[in-house]
């Protein structure tokens, strides 16, 4: 009996001295959260509408210092609760980064930027219509940091997005990410992606780069969609923008930053995927361009607050084709990140 008491003091007595050690504020949870309302008012039908697209909460910190994990959820995407992220991170080596959970696929630039990191209120064609996915699966990233800085992402998914991972697949989804910085303020990104909708296999391929110099931002991505069998006609789309940013150095102005923005996104006759009674594609978004103007301003730290104002211009070869949130508008949005 002594034996066993003896042994168990020292146990306790080597995690007691283990404790004092752990810096606690290193695995204390992180609380993050954004918040969007925005009012838009379309110019060609006169209608005009009231939104909070986005409130956001998110939790993510350490377990052990090479296992972390992330659980996002927006309390109001146009009215809706959704689970956003849910994963646990495991980074056995240095720079190698094994995901398990549901996350956003890792594809594209603009796609992958949250809401808080948005240059425009309204996000690219490529960022919503095309290349959006968030999915349940696994990914494999190695950051090298040394030279030629780069970053390699890949992965498997489910195929079935958000709401529907009860199924089984005999096939999954893939995608896979470079990015490339050879010198500062510059990036290179290419992707690839294949998605599974149905039963039919699709291809998706983007090319992205931006170039930050001073307070310029220039940004273009192009995105090639292509379906099997040619059973759809393959689709093309592009985004392209410029963001300027003046600060304010005056101590007692409002405003820290006021930026200017201009944009140009187009996109083809687009599918998501869904297939009409005789098991063909069918159209989803229709072929159109839109011409975004805008100014953000930006209150300053230390939490981030930006007013948006944007004005949108489409243009369709047939405006009857337009959905209805699809046509000229004026977006005031305000956005809080804490």
């Amino acid at each position: 009996m002594e034996k066993i008491l003896s042994t168990l003091f020292i146990a306790f007595y080597i995690i007691g001295m283990d404790a004092q050690n752990i810096q606690w504020k290193d695995y204390m949870p992180e609380i993050h959260g954004t918040l969007r309302g925005k009012y838009e008012y379309q110019t060609t039908t006169n209608q005009q509408r009231f939104q909070v697209r986005t409130a956001r909460v998110s939790v993510s910190g350490n377990i052990i210092p090479i296992v972390s994990y992330k659980a996002e959820i927006d309390l109001c995407d146009e009215g809706e609760i959704k689970m956003l992220d849910a994963y646990a991170r495991v980074t056995p080596l240095e720079g190698f980064h094994i995901t398990i959970g549901q996350m956003r696929v890792p594809f594209t630039i603009d796609a992958h930027r949250s809401p808080h990191l948005q240059y425009f209120a309204n996000r690219s064609f490529i960022a919503k219509q095309m290349g959006s996915l968030r999915d349940a699966g696994a990914t494999l990233k190695y950051v090298h940091r040394n030279g030629l800085p780069f970053s390699l992402e890949a992965g498997l998914f489910s195929g079935s997005g958000l709401t529907e991972q009860k199924g089984w697949h005999k096939s999954l989804s893939y995608s896979a990410k470079l990015e490339l910085k050879p010198f500062k303020g510059y990036n290179l990104t290419l992707s690839t992606q294949r998605i599974r909708p149905t039963d039919k296999n699709i291809y998706m391929y983007d090319l992205g780069t931006y170039y930050d110099w001073n307070n310029w931002h220039f940004e273009v991505e192009t995105m090639y969609k292509e379906y099997p069998n040619s059973l759809f006609k393959s689709v093309w789309a592009v985004n392209a923008f410029v963001n300027y940013d003046w600060f304010i150095r005056k101590k007692k102005s409002l405003f820290k930053k006021v930026s200017l923005l201009a944009r140009f996104d187009y996109m083809g006759n687009n599918s998501d995927g869904t297939l009409d009674e005789q098991g063909e594609f069918l159209i989803t978004d229709y072929e159109r361009k839109r011409i975004t103007s805008g100014l953000t301003f930006s209150f300053g730290k230390p939490f981030q607050a930006d007013l948006r104002l944007n004005y949108e211009k489409y243009f369709y070869e047939d405006r009857s084709f337009a959905l209805e949130s699809e046509q000229d508008k004026l977006v005031v949005e305000m956005m809080v990140r804490f």
